[in-house]
């Protein structure tokens, strides 16, 4: 397989992944990467995620960093945050996530 095409099949196991983060949810970079088999291209996930070309079906929006701090968002932060608190995820006064349980980390069943 060439480079390019690695790169298509990967940005597309990015994108199916994202797209299973329920509503509500949240997931980190290095949860998706690993949920892929690429534990360690957290930052590889997080660039193919900027790229996104569709990002209503493909909610980049749930995929924050480990630390709860939101990260970045094509759209900007701020609309990232809005996107979020519409669905439900509560965030604290810093602007990180407010309730662990909001975590999605791919091992739960889906409803």
């Amino acid at each position: 397989m060439n480079r390019a095409m690695a790169s298509r099949q990967f940005k597309d196991e990015v994108y199916a992944a994202t797209r299973r983060i329920p509503c509500g949810r949240v997931t980190s970079y290095a949860l998706l990467a690993a949920a892929i088999g690429r534990p360690h291209a957290a930052r590889a996930v997080g660039n193919a995620l900027h790229r996104n070309p569709t990002p209503g079906p493909v909610p980049c929006h749930r995929v924050v960093r480990s630390n709860g701090n939101l990260g970045g968002y094509v759209h900007g932060g701020a609309r990232k945050r809005s996107l979020l608190m519409s669905e439900g995820v509560r965030l604290s006064s810093n602007g990180r996530i407010a309730s662990p349980g909001t975590l999605f980390t791919f091992m739960q069943q889906e409803a």
